[in-house]
């Protein structure tokens, strides 16, 4: 009838649009049958087919709506639409039982006789059985696929009427024995089992209209979120369910040492999860940043950097028998006057000295800000091939050798110089940063007019 793979509005309309007509073809059945034998039971059980019939209409309209998307009034999507329905009919239903009970009554009291027996109103009822097991079963299978409140509502009902079947069924087969009541109190079962499947529906339904978490939902969020790298932990997570949607806010602690575009990722991945284990989930997801207990003191400091919105490179931290001395390179604007960059960062050091304490020696060395985007062009072959013997010269049969992708450009502060070379692949990082920056060095002493020299090492080819 329905496949899993199939779009949870089509499956819900669909299952919602042939249980409209099966409903009321067993319910004008039953009714006749019922009218002509003069069976209370039979009668209260095609109303209650009746009812069942007024409810899936109701539910066919409403799940159309439940899935239409969130808008500037409803940020939710509208699918509480399903639980206020399911509301209602249960209500329907509520009248129904009450009906039921006041007619049975009557007739005990009145000791009225019993219905005339024949095999029409059993063949009636034993279909009425299979084809509501039929559709009890397939609304289930429906309502637990999409999480739909007004289809599960449904199949609660069309079970309801396979037990009131039954409990007519009995009730005529007491009355064929020769006990007038039976009949009567078949009804009144009918009455009770529809009151009690009802409540268990209006707990459900009132639990989702006032936000109750369902069962399991937190903690199968939190165990998704837990599982991305980079949660540190979860200081809070709220669950509400709109019909078949979970919207999930949770505040998770994330380090603070972590850039944007990392946290950002973290929430992508989070959602992913949530929804990889929840289905149908909408993630709320507010980073807190917290300071972790392995943090490095350079990473410390480059927090405190960062949190004022500075440019900083270079730290050095050094542990001279229980003092902690700093050394920062501090960038700012080039056209900045000495004081204006004096008291940035001065006040950098008293963030740090506030983090660490003020026996901390913090020196700050300030530099001017490279240009974001400086204009330049390529420098002409003959330029760069003197920059290259240049370098080669510079690094001879040194530790650095194998000078090539020379490239030089002009601009507006100066020449910038980048260049490849290669090293021994068991050198420290330490040892090839010190040889190479003597040659960036030398090259700059012999070319004034150079700005910047980058250079990239590689490993030496076996």
């Amino acid at each position: 009838m329905t496949t899993a793979h199939a779009h949870p509005s089509r499956v819900k309309t669909s299952v919602a649009a042939i249980s409209i007509f099966v409903s009321g073809g067993m319910a004008a059945a039953k009714l006749a049958v019922g009218i002509a034998i003069g069976s209370l039971a039979l009668i209260s059980e095609a109303l209650h087919s009746a009812i069942d019939m007024v409810a899936t209409v109701i539910t066919w309209a409403v799940v159309r709506v439940s899935d239409s998307p969130a808008d500037d009034e409803h940020h939710y999507g509208h699918g509480k639409f399903e639980s206020l329905s399911a509301l209602g009919v249960t209500a329907l239903l509520y009248l129904l039982a009450g009906g039921i009970l006041v007619e049975a009554y009557g007739h005990l009291r009145e000791g009225k006789p019993p219905p005339t027996l024949s095999a029409i109103p059993f063949v009636v009822l034993v279909v009425d059985i299979a084809l509501n097991f039929w559709r009890a079963r397939a609304l289930h299978r429906a309502a637990s696929e999409t999480r739909s409140q007004a289809l599960a509502a449904d199949a609660l009902h069309f079970a309801s009427d396979v037990l009131g079947s039954l409990a007519v069924i009995t009730g005529l087969v007491l009355a064929a024995f020769g006990f007038w009541w039976g009949d009567a109190a078949a009804a009144i079962a009918v009455a009770l089992m529809i009151g009690v499947l009802g409540l268990k529906m209006t707990r459900a339904t009132v639990e989702t209209l006032l936000d109750r978490a369902p069962a399991g939902v937190t903690e199968k969020a939190d165990a998704a979120i837990r599982s991305v790298p980079g949660v540190v932990d979860i200081a809070r997570t709220r669950v509400r369910m709109v019909g078949p949607t979970y919207f999930i806010e949770t505040i998770a602690e994330v380090p603070r040492t972590y850039p944007i575009d990392r946290v950002e990722a973290i929430k992508k991945a989070a959602q992913a999860a949530v929804s990889s284990a929840l289905g149908d989930a909408d993630l709320t997801f507010t980073a807190v940043p917290v300071a972790r207990d392995n943090e490095s003191v350079r990473e410390r400091i480059m927090v405190i950097a960062r949190n004022s919105g500075l440019a900083v490179h270079h730290v050095t931290v050094h542990d001279l028998g229980g003092k902690l001395t700093v050394g920062i390179d501090l960038e700012v604007d080039g056209d900045m006057a000495l004081t204006s960059a004096h008291d940035i960062a001065h006040e950098l050091e008293r963030s740090i000295r506030e983090d660490f304490g003020e026996d901390v020696e913090v020196d700050t060395h300030i530099e001017p800000l490279e240009p974001e985007l400086p204009i330049g062009t390529d420098a002409s072959p003959e330029r760069v091939e003197v920059i290259r013997a240049a370098l080669a010269g510079f690094a001879g049969d040194g530790a650095i050798h194998d000078i090539h992708n020379v490239r030089v450009r002009d601009t507006e502060a100066g020449e910038i110089v980048n260049f490849h070379c290669r090293a021994a692949p068991s050198m420290s990082v330490i040892k090839v940063h010190e040889n190479a920056d003597e040659i960036e060095r030398a090259l700059r002493r012999a070319f004034p007019t150079i700005k910047r020299v980058i250079s990239h090492a590689e490993p030496t080819r076996g």
